[in-house]
């Protein structure tokens, strides 16, 4: 025999003799799905002994009927009568998929899931009984979906580039819309790294860099306005600064040797912590290192590299680096609430409906529940590649949004047809 899943609203019939009767070729088991609204996979014969995680799938109504009797008597107290959970931080598990039930609770026995309330209500359950408990689980109707005024105090995720360019409108009168200078004097802000932008920020708060206005500007973002800003100016077109430069480019470009491990050839920094310097506004180069000379700026580094040039040697310099062409640095745009989802839904089905008897279901999940696991992948207190890799970047914004999303799913239950085998 062979399972045809289907999670598209078919009720479940299991082991139904008039049924096999009826679908006795492939073409009506095409018929049928089409009738679900979905195309029937290619059948293929029933393995006598499928894989120990596919058992719950292959269960018959005796052993959903000996699973219900376990899970009375075991799980409901904790998931609730017929496996919808009304205890904050529970899953559902009415209309989970059967191995993936299956295989979970396996993984709390063995303490590959770390959750001492979990370990000890299915210490004692034998292999036989977990089977059955899963494919009774499975057997249910799934969970409504959350009401949406359960998740309306769940904002939507914020744009971190438009943070960004709304908190930078107030820097576009000096440093231009995108970033790039049309004033003497003033820098350029593209072609930094996120790393550095920051760094500078704070540096003009706490003045170790000494700019009034730009310690004003500074001490009036927060913390989440600069990483902002920072990525906003990260991901604009670098251009050089729509100024003139007065200095000596070609002896610029020889003096510029000694500046190249720290800054990049051409000026193009490959180390976030140091600035690229290809296409800086020249006035506000030589300004730099004037202060850096001086002291007006605190490093040693670049107060030792300072020290022995000239102001025809520094301006040369900032003729050379004006003039070169500035690259964007390697800078990755945050996903939005819907390139999230997507990626979800390859492994998870649309919204949230598994069709694979391995992979969970989480529509209609609880909204809390689906935080906190995402959160326990992120911290690695559940431990899977896959979902550590893909939880890894999301902000708490994110974890709660998409959490948001699939608690609002609504839930199909996964239906195995029975076919005859070849």
């Amino acid at each position: 025999m062979a399972t045809i899943p289907n999670a598209y609203g078919c009720r479940p019939r299991s082991h139904c003799t008039w049924f096999l009767t009826l679908v006795t070729q492939l073409i009506a088991v095409g018929a049928l799905a089409l009738l679900c609204g979905v195309t029937a996979a290619t059948a293929q014969p029933r393995k006598a002994n499928p894989p120990d995680d596919l058992r719950p799938a292959y269960a018959t109504s005796a052993d959903v009927a000996e699973g219900k009797r376990v899970a009375d008597g075991l799980c409901a107290r904790c998931h609730g009568a017929a496996g919808i959970s009304a205890t904050n931080g529970v899953p559902h598990v009415a209309g989970q998929r059967p191995s993936y039930l299956y295989a979970k609770v396996k993984a709390y026995q063995s303490g590959a899931r770390d959750d001492h309330a979990m370990e000890g209500a299915v210490k004692f359950l034998n292999d036989d009984a977990l089977v059955k408990v899963a494919a009774y689980y499975a057997s249910l109707e799934p969970p409504v979906p959350a009401a949406a005024e359960a998740t309306s105090k769940v904002a939507a995720p914020l744009d971190p580039v438009a943070a960004g360019k709304a908190a930078a409108a107030a820097c576009a009168g000096c440093h231009g819309e995108a970033g790039v200078t049309s004033m003497a004097g003033t820098p350029n802000l593209v072609g930094f790294d996120e790393k550095y932008f920051v760094a500078a920020m704070n540096a003009y708060k706490s003045g170790k860099r000494q700019h009034d206005m730009m310690k004003t500007i500074a001490m009036s973002a927060s913390e989440t306005d600069v990483k902002h800003m920072a990525l906003f100016y990260a991901l604009q077109k670098p251009e050089a600064a729509r100024t003139p430069s007065s200095g000596n480019a070609a002896a610029g470009k020889t003096a510029s040797a000694a500046c190249a491990g720290c800054h990049g050839e051409q000026g193009v920094s490959t180390n976030p912590a140091n600035p690229s310097l290809a296409g800086q506004e020249s006035q506000y180069f030589a300004a730099a290192m004037r202060a850096y000379k001086s002291g007006a700026r605190s490093d040693e580094t670049m107060k030792l590299a300072a020290s022995g040039l000239g102001d025809a040697a520094i301006a040369d310099l900032a003729a050379y680096y004006a003039a070169q062409k500035p690259q964007q640095p390697k800078v990755t745009k945050p996903l939005t609430l819907a390139e999230w989802v997507q990626r979800c839904d390859r492994c998870h089905g649309i919204n949230g409906n598994s069709t694979d008897p391995r992979t969970p279901a989480i529509a209609a999940q609880r909204i809390e529940y689906l935080q906190k696991a995402l959160k326990a992948y992120q911290g690695n207190q559940r431990r899977n590649s896959v979902m550590a890799a893909m939880s890894a970047s999301l902000t708490d914004a994110d974890v709660a949004s998409l959490a948001a999303f699939y608690a609002r799913q609504k839930a199909r239950p996964f239906v195995f047809v029975m076919i005859p085998g070849n």
